[in-house]
């Protein structure tokens, strides 16, 4: 019997990200790799990390527990400490935020020092050249030199619900966080977003007592306003609402900001934007997300000229790192045909068909990083440039990445050896060096086989009890996939997923998850089979990979079939015994979207188009509608400080379904956010799933299964 269990450590080890290594830049000409990485792989608090590519040697530039001696340690994303930081060209100057100040540090010598600037700091990036360094506060676009003196702001927010250098939907085209100020090459000016959020209106909240409120107000007398004592505003765009306003401007240090043109009635979101060696440029879309224009700005005067412009009759896909420019000026963008998306250099396709283009890592000086896949499991990288030609540089199963500067590569392999992978550092000359991971080794032991089903070669996973012998009797079967157009689950990759599923399987049930319509790695046109209807296409396939799985393996028993999803997958979930209840005998949906309406205007309109359009889709996905044909058990779950999918989604489908007269369950989980495991409920919340699917599927696991 193993010292703890899988949901145990799952929370530990969030998840099983603490101990890796990730965040990587490579900086002074190849000579330096910079990073993120706890000390050990139950460390919550992320410490920053220089690598000499020459001598193998890491160094700690950052230790937060150190640096605040004890006190409180900032805990911002998926783990405390330093969560996010920048550097200047040859690392001479690494910025990052801690406890809410500035902190800049030598990659090479010395120890981080405290700034004093204005604080709470966010988003600190030094310029260039290491002579300054620009950060946000309260909405105020700052600057200071790079040793904290001549702090002034650059542009300052002058109500509530303004923000400059902050750009939320430039998350889509970023290789890791949202952008929203870049730096000329040079170092003496910016180019930095205006983002007002005044019109969007507020985030839908949870009635303290019992009701709903909806952004719109519909069915919703209790509506959260603006200045209510001891609830928090937050604003985010929901569909066929008002998005956000974001402008561009370009500024001296000393010089009055001068607004970027461009017709923006037309081209209402900001995608993407940055300043290389051959000036500054931004990347705007369409509401309607089918026309995206690369735009070249004029520092002089802020007038745009289209560089690039990309249509499709259902929605331009957003490819991170793109679009790019090498150093010669060669634009880096993609071109989609039904069957695959590939890299395009000046306009000409430099990819093959077949290979999918999935991101675009950078570039250093003509040559290309980039990652892409040919089998859907596994996501390799590749290099292109007109002298060395296509070349992969990894091999062997896995989803793989990495980072490229200075001739020195960054290769990160995720495989099926251990969750975290490893990463190696190659040069040439050199010998490879090894970047420690400190993920632990699970408890528990995978018994899986994936493979290809049915006609349209549907990528599963099935997951035995590792007690199990076949033909020793019928297993009840958890389906327990995604689905959805964010995410694949069948991939190379041992991940905390993975995990979780054998865990379940252990509780005595085989487990099957399947990529089906509309996942990424299968092309164009597989993305787009969900153009107008979320669910139908991919509740299809995944009825489809049940039986095909079922012929192959007759110990599964087709009479106590379950669902279990989580965001997308929850929606899936609680539709699959909704409407195919000859298939799915009961479900466990958690944190799901059953209004379309109540879910992020870019995502959602991106499938489904705006709702005043096309209204017939929306009602056709919602599935409060289905509410009183229920029959089968469900369980929803749902956190409150969910700031991901809004909680109201998950009350309002219970509602309708207490309307209705419609049994169910419904667990709430009060100061829980869009992702409860890794949190301090995982144990409670996953055996609280697998008491109702002992009850309600059967599920019998064997006294001496561990």
């Amino acid at each position: 019997m193993p010292l703890t269990t899988l949901p145990e450590q799952l929370a530990r080890t969030l998840r099983f990200t603490r101990g890796v290594p990730g965040r990587f830049v490579v900086a002074a000409g190849g000579k330096t790799v910079l990073f993120l990485r706890g000390r050990t792989g139950d460390d919550p608090v992320t410490c920053l990390w220089a690598l000499d590519v020459a001598s193998g040697r890491e160094r700690l530039l950052a230790d937060p527990v150190r640096l605040l001696r004890g006190g409180r340690v900032e805990r911002r994303g998926r783990v405390g400490g330093v969560a996010a930081y920048g550097a200047d060209a040859a690392a001479g100057v690494v910025a990052f935020a801690l406890g809410g100040g500035l902190w800049v540090v030598d990659s090479g010598k010395g120890e981080p020092r405290r700034l004093p600037v204005v604080g709470p700091v966010s988003d600190p990036r030094p310029d260039p050249t290491g002579r300054r360094i620009a950060y946000v506060s309260h909405g105020t676009l700052r600057v200071a030199q790079a040793d904290g003196t001549q702090d002034r702001s650059i542009a300052q927010a002058p109500t509530p619900g303004v923000e400059f250098g902050v750009a939320p939907h430039t998350a889509a085209t970023s290789l890791d966080d949202a952008r929203g100020h870049w730096w000329s090459p040079d170092g003496n000016h910016l180019l930095f977003a205006r983002t007002d959020s005044r019109r969007v209106q507020p985030w839908p909240t949870a009635d303290p007592a019992g009701g709903v409120d909806r952004a719109d107000g519909a069915d919703s007398p209790d509506l959260t306003a603006p200045g209510d004592p001891g609830r928090e505003l937050r604003r985010t765009a929901l569909a066929g609402t008002p998005n956000p306003d974001v402008t561009l401007w370009v500024s001296g240090l000393d010089s009055s900001p001068l607004q970027v043109s461009w017709d923006r009635v037309a081209y209402e979101y900001v995608v993407g934007a940055g300043w290389d060696t051959h000036g500054p440029w931004a990347l705007v879309q369409s509401r309607d997300q089918r026309t995206v224009r690369f735009l070249g700005i004029d520092p002089d005067d802020g007038r745009t000229a289209v560089l690039h412009e990309q249509r499709d009759a259902c929605w331009v896909h957003l490819v991170p790192g793109l679009p790019a420019r090498t150093a010669s000026g060669a634009l880096l963008a993609h071109h989609d045909t039904s069957a695959t998306r590939h890299l395009t250099w000046d306009g000409t396709d430099v990819t093959p068909p077949g290979l999918q283009l999935r991101a675009v890592l950078g570039t250093d000086g003509e040559d290309v990083l980039f990652t892409a896949t040919d089998e859907p499991t596994e996501t390799h990288l590749w290099s292109y440039g007109p002298q060395s030609g296509l070349r992969q540089l990894s091999s062997g199963p896995g989803v793989h990445s990495g980072a490229r500067g200075g001739g020195t590569l960054v290769r990160v392999t995720r495989d099926a050896e251990r969750p975290g992978g490893r990463t190696e550092v190659l040069r040439a000359g050199g010998p490879a060096v090894t970047v420690l991971s400190h993920a632990e080794r699970p408890v528990l032991d995978v018994h899986a086989e994936q493979f290809v089903l049915g006609p349209r070669a549907l990528r599963a996973r099935l997951h035995l009890p590792s007690w199990h012998r076949r033909g020793g009797g019928p297993l009840p079967v958890l389906v327990d996939s995604y689905g959805g157009a964010a995410l694949q689950r069948v991939t190379a990759e041992l991940d905390a997923r993975v995990l979780l599923a054998q865990w379940f399987a252990e509780q005595g049930c085989a487990v099957l998850t399947t990529d089906g319509s509309g996942t990424p790695g299968r092309g164009p046109g597989w993305e787009r089979e969900v153009h107008g209807d979320l669910f139908g296409p991919v509740l299809d396939d995944q009825v489809s990979a049940l039986h095909e799985t079922a012929r192959r393996y007759p110990d599964l028993d087709l009479g106590r079939v379950a669902f279990r999803g989580w965001s997308f997958g929850g929606a899936l979930a609680a539709l699959a015994v909704l409407r195919r209840p000859d298939v799915f005998h009961a479900a466990v949906a958690g944190a799901g979207v059953t209004d379309q309406r109540l879910y992020h205007a870019h995502w959602r309109e991106r499938f489904l188009g705006h709702p005043d359009l096309h209204p017939e889709r929306y009602d056709a996905c919602d599935l409060l509608r289905d509410a009183p044909g229920l029959t089968r058990p469900l369980l929803l779950i749902h956190g409150l400080a969910d700031t991901n999918v809004p909680p109201v989604n998950t009350l309002r489908l219970s509602a309708a379904l207490r309307a209705a007269g419609r049994p169910h369950e419904l667990l709430i989980l009060p100061g829980i956010g869009h992702q409860p495991v890794g949190s301090t409920v995982t144990r409670q919340l996953l055996e609280r799933q697998v008491d109702f699917l002992r009850r309600h599927l059967g599920v019998e696991r064997p006294c001496s299964a561990s």
